[in-house]
């Protein structure tokens, strides 16, 4: 297959990093690009974001990797691409790095004429909206298995210890430091300890949670408690609030003496390390993304750490995501000291 290709896949890399610097930048959208906005108007609104955040862009570098590529009947090119970015920003006198992972399937067309290859196509998917199952109630999740959402096997992970099954809850501290450093090892990678889903997020920060001392409320019951197992008899072993958005908010949202228990806050600058929000894309009170707060930025606004989309440092209102819209809503959660 003719390689050539990939010089415009490097000029469009070299375009991505501009438009995060600076995102007025053209750069190609194609379609399917996921919101209704065109690259103007996105761009408008990411220049007007930075400001209100009080940031001045610095740079963003860029490593794409090629996942899978294949010559199409039509004779054009469809690569499905990683890139990895790592965006440098000053507020307040202070350099921060965001890193974040996003997929993308370009499609390059062209290759047989005399201008050779060229960009003729950019689709995304939304994958922090998650996927969806089932009709109502808790059969409604956002949870695949990989073997499912892309056709490759899911391997089961060891069960966990009896130790993380231990419901003793009482003077349990929660150790913030712990989740957030927990959150910086894994945000890009996965504890080979528990199972992979294709929509992540929630399992990823109820790991955090756990790792920063949370104890585990195991009922077998996947509609109860807060729980994980891993695969039992090739049996799914895990309570949905472990692995779902909205399960984890409501379970969060319960009143219970001991345990993992939260205050919701109204603001996010109430917020600590290893706290959690949520994000209810379409304000109809459905919760579909979970981050971890791991870090603050000059004016004590809080960073949060995420699956689905990796993302260390992400600034907490996900304005920048396609999954945001102007009907999002939030919900912060300060989980108590002592659990």
């Amino acid at each position: 297959m003719d390689q050539k290709w990939k010089k415009s896949l490097y000029i469009y890399v070299d375009q991505y990093n501009k438009s995060r610097v600076v995102p007025e930048t053209e750069v190609f959208s194609g379609s399917g690009s996921g919101l209704d906005l065109g690259q103007q108007e996105r761009g408008r609104r990411m220049a007007k974001w930075y400001e209100d955040r009080g940031i001045k862009p610095r740079r963003c570098e860029t490593g794409v990797k090629v996942l899978r590529s294949a010559q199409r009947n039509e004779g054009d090119i469809l690569a499905e691409v990683a890139l990895h970015s790592a965006f440098f920003y000053e507020k307040g006198g202070i350099t921060h790095r965001e890193d974040k992972v996003e997929r993308e399937r370009l499609i390059f067309a062209g290759g047989n004429g005399e201008a050779g290859w060229a960009l003729a196509g950019v689709e995304r998917d939304i994958p922090e909206r998650g996927f969806r199952r089932g009709k109502g109630g808790a059969a409604s999740v956002e949870i695949h298995t990989l073997e499912e959402a892309f056709g490759q096997p899911s391997l089961p992970g060891p069960l966990l210890s009896r130790r993380v099954l231990s419901t003793a809850t009482r003077d349990v501290r929660y150790r913030r430091e712990d989740a957030a450093a927990y959150a910086d090892r894994w945000w890009n990678d996965f504890n080979p300890e528990y199972e992979t889903f294709a929509v992540d997020c929630t399992n990823y920060v109820s790991q955090c949670l756990f790792a920063g001392g949370a104890p585990i409320n195991y009922t077998g019951k996947r509609e109860t408690g807060w729980w994980y197992k891993g695969y039992v008899g090739g049996q799914e072993g895990w309570s949905y609030s472990w692995a779902v958005s909205d399960s984890l908010r409501r379970y969060l949202d319960g009143e219970r003496r001991s345990g993992l228990r939260a205050q919701i806050v109204e603001r996010p600058e109430q917020l600590m390390l290893g706290d959690v929000i949520q994000y209810d894309w379409d304000g109809d009170g459905r919760y579909q993304h979970s981050t971890v707060v791991t870090a603050f930025d000059a004016g004590g606004m809080p960073l949060v750490n995420a699956h689905t989309v990796p993302s260390r440092h992400r600034y907490w209102d996900y304005r920048d995501s396609y999954a945001w819209t102007d009907r999002t809503a939030y919900r912060f959660f300060h989980i108590y000291d002592y659990l």
